[in-house]
C-alpha cells in the first residue's frame, strides 16, 4: 500500500541482439524505456549515437486494416455472444506468430475490399434512384426523348412552379403563338409541360412561357421514351441489389473470421510497442543504448530477461531532481487496489507524495454506503459486480470491485436503517392484511429487529455524524500532511499550521464544555490563538503581519467550516434516496393490487437505484479529491508503463523463456 520505488535503467548491448532483446523485456514487462530527446540534445552524445527507428507507420497501417475489417463485420454479420461474454485465451507464442498476422491480413483485405466495393454499389444505386426521381414526373409522355420536333413543329419539355394557374399559362401561351400546351404530371413543386409549337412562333410561345417561370426539362442525352428508360433504370438498380446482396453474405460467412481478426488487432498492438520502442533506442552501428525505469521489485526479472545477452547496464535510485520524471506504479491489496480508479481520474501521486489509497478507501466506501443504505440495493450491487467479474473476467477489474465493497457496505449501512428497496416489506405485509401487528412497533414500521437509526426519523443525528465523520476525515489528511512535514524536515511548518489549528480547534470543543478553563480564560484556545499569532506573523513585516493574520483566520476559520458543512450531503443523499423509495412504494400501495404494487416499486427503485449509483459516486469523489485530497496530497505523477504484452480481446497465457 504505498508508491513503488523506482530505479533507473542504463543499459548497452549489441546492436545485433536489439530484436531479441526487446523481445525479452516484452515478455517480462518490467522496463519503462524512456524518450532519449534529452540524450539527442547533448553534443556529446549527438556525435557517438543516433536515433534508432523501425515500421511502425506500417504497423499502424495494418492495424487499422484489421480494426475497419472489425467494424465491416460488426455491421454485417453482427456478434450474437452477448455482452457479457468471456474473453478468448492464447499462447503467448502464438500471439506474436507473423505467419498467422500475415494470413489473417489478407481476409481483412478481403472483408474491406468487398466493403468498398458495397460502398461503390450503394452510390450507384443512389444515382440510379435520383435519374429515376428526375424521369418520374414525365412518364406519361411517350415520344423519344431525342426527337425534339419536326421540320414544322418544335416540341418543348419543362416546368413551371406549381403556384402558375394552368389555364392562364395554356391561354397566354395559344394567345402569343401557334402552340398548344399539354399538362403532363403535376406535384407540390412544379407543373410538367409539353408545348407544340409551329416553329415560325418558338421564340414568341419562348417569351410567353417565361414570364410564367418557365425552365427546360434536364433529361441529359437520353435516348427513346420516358418508360423505356425508367425500365432501364429498374433493371440496373435489381442487378445493383442483387450485387449488394451476395457481397452482403459473402462479408456475413466470413463472420467466423472475426476472432482471428480480433488476435491480430492485440497482435499488432505488440509489434507497435516493439516498434515503439526501438524508436527510444540509440545505437551507434554496433551498439544500442537503452535508457529507462524499473521497480526495484522487478529487479529478479530483469536480471533473468537480460542474462544470456552481451551487455552492460546498471540500476541507480533517482535522485531528487529526477523525481518528476520518476513513473508512478501504486502497490496496493485486494481492498485497497479498486481506489485506483479514483486515483488515476484525479492525478497519480508526485513520486515523493503519499499513496491516497489506503487512506481513502475506508471512508470513500463508508460514505458511498451511508448515502445509499438500503439492503435491497446493496444485494443488488454485490450480486450485479461479482456477476459481471466472473462472466466477463476484465483486464482492469478496478471499477467493478469498487462497487462491490460499497455494495457490501450500502448492504451494511441498511441493516442499521432497515430499509429494505425503502419500505417495500412494511407496505406489501400491510397491502395483505392491513390490520397485521407483524412489522408494528412503536406506531411505525420496524423490520424483525428494531433499527439502530432511520433517515426520516433521526435526520438531524444523521446530520451530526456525517459532519463528524467529516471532521475525522479531515483530521486524518491533516495528520498525514504533518507527518510529511516532520519527515521532511520542515518541522516549524506544521507546528504553526497544521498542529496549531488542532490546539485551536479542540480548544473550541474545551471551551463549549467549559473544560480546561482558569480565571474564565480558555487556556488551550488561548494557546492555539497566541501560536496562530506567532505562526501566522513569522514571515511578514509592519503592516503585513496584520494582513497576513487577517487573511489567515478567514481563510482557515471558513475553510474548516465550509469544508465540514460540505459532509452534510452525505445525510441529504441517504435522506433523498429514502424518500424516492418511499414515494414509488406508496404510489404503488394506493392501487390495492400486489401485482401492481410490485411492478410499480421495482420500476421506482430501479429508476432510484440507477439514479443513487450516479449520484452517490459523484458526491462521493467530490468529498474526496476536494476536502480530503486538498490536506496532503502531492499530484504529479505519470503512470508507469513498461513495455509489455497487452491486450483489448483475448488473455495471454505467459510462456517461460
Amino acid at each position: 500500500m504505498s508508491i513503488v520505488k523506482m530505479q533507473r535503467l542504463r543499459l548497452i548491448a549489441l546492436a545485433q541482439d536489439r530484436d531479441a532483446l526487446l523481445d525479452r523485456l516484452l515478455h517480462a514487462g518490467c522496463v519503462e524505456l524512456s524518450e532519449p530527446s534529452a540524450y539527442l540534445a547533448d553534443d556529446d552524445w549527438a556525435q557517438l549515437l543516433h536515433r534508432d527507428t523501425g515500421r511502425l507507420p506500417e504497423l499502424k497501417s495494418q492495424a487499422g486494416e484489421f480494426r475497419q475489417a472489425l467494424d465491416v463485420l460488426a455491421k454485417y454479420a453482427p456478434y450474437k455472444g452477448g455482452m457479457f461474454a468471456a474473453r478468448g485465451t492464447i499462447k503467448e507464442r502464438d500471439l506474436l506468430n507473423r505467419e498467422a498476422a500475415a494470413a489473417a491480413l489478407e481476409k481483412a483485405r478481403e472483408i474491406n475490399g468487398r466493403a468498398k466495393e458495397l460502398g461503390q454499389l450503394a452510390a450507384r444505386e443512389a444515382r440510379l434512384k435520383a435519374d429515376e426521381l428526375s424521369l418520374r414526373p414525365w412518364e406519361s409522355y411517350d415520344l423519344p426523348l431525342e426527337e425534339k420536333g419536326t421540320r414544322t413543329v418544335a416540341v418543348l419539355l419543362g416546368s413551371v412552379p406549381n403556384s402558375v394557374d394552368f389555364s392562364a399559362l395554356s391561354g397566354a401561351v395559344a394567345e402569343a403563338a401557334d402552340a398548344e400546351v399539354k399538362l403532363l404530371s403535376t406535384d407540390r413543386e412544379q407543373h410538367c409541360l409539353e408545348v407544340l409549337v409551329h416553329r415560325a412562333s418558338e421564340q414568341a410561345a419562348l417569351e410567353a412561357l417565361r414570364g410564367f417561370g418557365f425552365s427546360f426539362a434536364q433529361l441529359k442525352e437520353l435516348r427513346g421514351t420516358v418508360k423505356e428508360n425508367l425500365q432501364a433504370l429498374e433493371g440496373e438498380s435489381r442487378r445493383i441489389q442483387d450485387q449488394r446482396q451476395k457481397e452482403e453474405e459473402a462479408i456475413r460467412a466470413m463472420g467466423s473470421a472475426r476472432e482471428e481478426l480480433q488476435i491480430c488487432v492485440d497482435r499488432l498492438r505488440q509489434y507497435e510497442s516493439k516498434e515503439s520502442a526501438k524508436e527510444r533506442l540509440l545505437t551507434g552501428g554496433s551498439v544500442i543504448y537503452l535508457d529507462g525505469w524499473t521497480p526495484v521489485e522487478e529487479r529478479p526479472a530483469l536480471e533473468k530477461a537480460l542474462s544470456g545477452f552481451d551487455c552492460a547496464w546498471e540500476l541507480t535510485d533517482p535522485a531528487p531532481e529526477e523525481y518528476p520524471e520518476v513513473p508512478i506504479k501504486l502497490k496496493n491489496n485486494i481492498f485497497t487496489r479498486c481506489m485506483n480508479t479514483v486515483t488515476e481520474m484525479y492525478s497519480l501521486p508526485a513520486y515523493d507524495g503519499v499513496d491516497p489509497n489506503p487512506l481513502m478507501a475506508p471512508f470513500f466506501i463508508l460514505f458511498f454506503g451511508m448515502m445509499m443504505a438500503d439492503i435491497g440495493y446493496g444485494i443488488l450491487m454485490i450480486l450485479g459486480t461479482q456477476f459481471v467479474l466472473r462472466k466477463t473476467k476484465p483486464k482492469n477489474p478496478h471499477f467493478m470491485e469498487l462497487f462491490f465493497w460499497c455494495g457490501v457496505s450500502t448492504l451494511l449501512i441498511g441493516a442499521m436503517t432497515g430499509g429494505f428497496f425503502g419500505d417495500f416489506i412494511p407496505k406489501i405485509v400491510e397491502m395483505f392484511n392491513p390490520a397485521s401487528t407483524f412489522l408494528k412497533a412503536n406506531g411505525g414500521y420496524d423490520w424483525f429487529y428494531k433499527p439502530l437509526f432511520t433517515p426520516l426519523d433521526d435526520t438531524v443525528n444523521i446530520m451530526v455524524g456525517s459532519m463528524a465523520l467529516g471532521l475525522v476525515q479531515i483530521f486524518t489528511g491533516m495528520m498525514v500532511s504533518v507527518i510529511k512535514k516532520i519527515q521532511a524536515g520542515d518541522f516549524v511548518d506544521a507546528l504553526f499550521s497544521e498542529i496549531t489549528w488542532w490546539i485551536i480547534l479542540a480548544g473550541v470543543a474545551l471551551a463549549i464544555f467549559n473544560i480546561g478553563t482558569v480565571a474564565g480564560v480558555p487556556v488551550v484556545l488561548a494557546v492555539g490563538a497566541a501560536m496562530l499569532v506567532l505562526g501566522g506573523t513569522r514571515n511578514a513585516k509592519g503592516f503585513g503581519k496584520v494582513t497576513c493574520l487577517v487573511g489567515l483566520i478567514y481563510n482557515g476559520v471558513t475553510g474548516y467550516f465550509s469544508d465540514t458543512l460540505s459532509y452534510i450531503r452525505i445525510m441529504a443523499l441517504m435522506l433523498a434516496g429514502s424518500v424516492i423509495a418511499s414515494v414509488f412504494n406508496t404510489l404503488g400501495a394506493t392501487f390495492g393490487n400486489v401485482i401492481l404494487f410490485v411492478i410499480i416499486s421495482m420500476v421506482g427503485n430501479a429508476l432510484n437505484l440507477a439514479l443513487n449509483l450516479l449520484g452517490c459516486y459523484v458526491h462521493d469523489l467530490r468529498l474526496q479529491c476536494l476536502e480530503f485530497f486538498g490536506r496532503f496530497y502531492k499530484e504529479g505523477g505519470r503512470p508507469y508503463q513498461p513495455l509489455a504484452i497487452q491486450t483489448n480481446y483475448v488473455d495471454v497465457i505467459k510462456e517461460e523463456q
